[in-house]
This record gives C-alpha cells, sequence and structure tokens, in this order.
C-alpha cells in the first residue's frame, strides 16, 4: 500500500533517511531533525512531500519529492529527493508502487518530469532503467553547501 505520509511518520521517515544515509556511506551529513522535517512536509505551503510504502502494517519504504518547474516546457515536474526501500522489504515491489504513484501525480497534475540523482555505484541503477528511466549523462550535477555556500552569499563587487 502506498500512501502519503502524516506527521505521526516523522520519526520513522528520519530512520529511513539516516539508513539510506548509511548505505550511501554519508551518513555523517545528516542533520535534520524531526521538527524540521514536520515543518517541511506539513506546513499551510509544504516545501516536500512524502509518501509511505506499507506492508502488513509496517513502514517498508518511503520517497520524498518537491516540485521543480522546466523553463523549455513551461510546466512543473517532480524531483524525487530520496526514494529508500528497507533492506527486508527489497524484491516485493514497493520500490515500483512508489515510482508508480509519482508517476500517476505527474500524469494527474499534467507534470512533465520525474528526475531525480542516484550514485553511479548504487545497484538500483539496474532498476531505474528496467522502469526505462534514462541516464542524462551529458549533464554535470553541482552542489554548493556549508562554507563555499557561505562565502558565496557574502562575496561582494
Amino acid at each position: 500500500m502506498i500512501r502519503p505520509a502524516t506527521p505521526a511518520d516523522v520519526p520513522e521517515i528520519i530512520s529511513m533517511i539516516r539508513e539510506l544515509a548509511t548505505y550511501e556511506k554519508a551518513a555523517h551529513e545528516v542533520r535534520v531533525t524531526e521538527e524540521q522535517l514536520r515543518d517541511t512536509l506539513f506546513r499551510d505551503d509544504p516545501a516536500a512531500f512524502a509518501h509511505i510504502a506499507e506492508q502488513d502494517g509496517e513502514v517498508a519504504g518511503f520517497t520524498l519529492w518537491f516540485l521543480t518547474y522546466s523553463t523549455w516546457r513551461g510546466v512543473h515536474g517532480i524531483y524525487m529527493e530520496d526514494l529508500y526501500v528497507r533492506p527486508e522489504h527489497r524484491g516485493g515491489g514497493h520500490g515500483v508502487a512508489l515510482m508508480r504513484r509519482l508517476a500517476e501525480i505527474c500524469a494527474e497534475r499534467g507534470y512533465q518530469r520525474l528526475e531525480w540523482s542516484v550514485l553511479d555505484w548504487n545497484p538500483a541503477i539496474g532498476f531505474y532503467e528496467k522502469l526505462g528511466a534514462v541516464n542524462q549523462d551529458d549533464w554535470y550535477r553541482y552542489r554548493l553547501t556549508d562554507e563555499p555556500l557561505r562565502r558565496l552569499a557574502t562575496l561582494r563587487d
């Protein structure tokens, strides 16, 4: 079963974020608090959205996503920040069901893109390619965080 996350799911989502970060060898980078995530997902104008995969009343996985906008297409899209299925639930169709729900939202709302990033060593690449996803290898992804971001914010001519 796939359902929208509720405020009661926040501790479980935080737990899965930590599990995913550990899997991606980046647990030291997780800083999100329950209060931050609750505000992000459940304020009047949410900055992001989450869906939960359940099996027999147990949380099996989640996806967290937000809206993007394409200047070329002139419509919104979805950027999937995280998709995670707990190891004991993998192979049960939860990942496909979560992805299908995001695709359904795109179709219902007229969004024309569903995008995400995946580490180059992650075996999930095969899963995504089986769904028909195409690697955008002609694009490089960049990020500013921490000190470089602060430095740029204070840069003056």
